[in-house]
């Protein structure tokens, strides 16, 4: 019953009819709704372009991408930035590609880091995977993607749709990936990819943004290569001013924490973790009712109020950038010509990184899914409004 009331929801649940298939997956999709406007392609179901207007009502473009789509496939071939993509079918890393589930071990490819882990969900994940459109109309898009059993060692198949729609009054994109176990039991947990510049590249980095994550008082301990070690560690205490590195549980600006954190992985100086979220207890473990995340940009005003139901935040600040990849034509007119170290911040709604291989986090019903337990659903939106 669950399932058929999926599929009406989100398109028809026939596998093979969107099995990396039917449309060309380099087409722009665009909606729109008053003050903001959106595109997206087939390839990897990503967003190639958000406009919203800044404090002078003047549309700009927030998000990092390329002008011509074709770029996309290019870039996993090299750079392989993921920029604007659906990441899966398990997002982030899983410590020496491998996870156990009923006893069984399974064995997935090793993509990063000389083979000690896997990143995204392997060789070939979600973002480079053609999903296709299932449902669209001005202001909503939905991309289908069905998952066999048995790609990149995962077990069991698993139908995945992502629904992106765009509202005014207030402005706002939401995204929402739900995914299907269809056979047997199988960690998934998708996330997307969206590489954000509020203030347009006005400037070369955003450091001088201002960002507050109001219950991201914990992070995921990670080793060199920023796998978990299995540890949970404060960034809000022991007290102190000014306040630890990685604590934006009050706003403060980027660079407060990027310059100083050295928490990345090796030779890393900046932003790349896991920030658990937790809820006050009046407001319940998976409520999506709170603000989660807010970021400004002091050269356009632009605001950005993100609420979701994950249980963790990924933030990566753009430290791998290094001024070899060009800014979409329509950021440029300030002077800025490329993507720069620090010149973005990712954000990825997730749950606990790894937690399929530390079952002591509790942390697994929200990780490991079937057709007894219902759909993995990633919900989260962005809400913006100028300062």
């Amino acid at each position: 019953m669950l399932v058929t009331s999926l599929a009406l929801l989100f398109g028809a649940l026939v596998a093979p009819a969107i099995a990396d298939g039917g449309d060309d997956p380099l087409t722009p999709h665009s909606i729109y709704a008053y003050g903001i406007n959106a595109t997206f392609i087939g390839y990897g179901a990503r967003l190639t372009s958000l406009y919203v207007h800044d404090r002078d009502n003047t549309p700009r473009d927030v998000v990092v991408g390329y002008d011509d789509p074709a770029q996309y496939v290019k870039d996993t071939a090299t750079n392989h930035t993921y920029f604007g993509a659906i990441v899966g079918r398990y997002a982030n890393r899983i410590k020496n590609g491998t996870f156990t589930i009923d006893g069984q071990s399974y064995q997935i490819p090793e993509n990063e880091n000389g083979g000690h882990d896997t990143l995204h969900g392997g060789t070939v994940g979600y973002d480079a995977r053609n999903w296709t459109v299932t449902q669209s109309d001005t202001s909503s898009v939905t991309f289908g993607l069905y998952d066999p059993d048995g790609d990149q060692g995962f077990p069991g198949a698993v139908m995945n749709y992502v629904t992106y729609t765009l509202s005014a009054s207030p402005t706002r994109l939401t995204a929402r990936i739900v995914s299907i176990s269809l056979e047997q039991a199988t960690p998934i947990m998708p996330s997307t990819h969206i590489y954000w510049n509020l203030g347009a590249f006005s400037t070369p980095t955003v450091l001088n943004d201002t960002l507050s994550m109001p219950y991201a008082e914990r992070i995921i301990d990670i080793d060199s290569i920023e796998v978990p070690t299995g540890g949970l560690a404060s960034v809000k205490y022991p007290s102190q001013s000014p306040s630890l590195p990685l604590n934006f549980t009050a706003p403060k600006q980027i660079w407060e924490g990027a310059l100083s954190s050295q928490q990345c992985g090796y030779g890393c100086t900046g932003i790349d973790n896991a920030f658990i979220l937790d809820r006050p207890v009046w407001s319940g473990p998976d409520s999506a009712d709170l603000t989660m995340l807010q970021m400004s940009s002091p050269s356009t005003g632009i605001r950005m109020t993100m609420r979701t139901n994950g249980q963790s935040l990924q933030i990566y600040s753009c430290v791998g950038q290094n001024g070899t990849i060009p800014i979409k034509a329509s950021q440029m007119g300030s002077g800025v010509q490329s993507v720069e170290k620090y010149g973005c911040l990712v954000i990825e709604p997730q749950q606990w990184i790894d937690g399929i291989n530390h079952p002591e986090w509790g942390q697994l019903g929200r990780q490991i899914f079937s057709p007894a337990t219902g759909p993995n659903d990633n919900w989260a939106e962005y809400t913006f409004d100028t300062v």
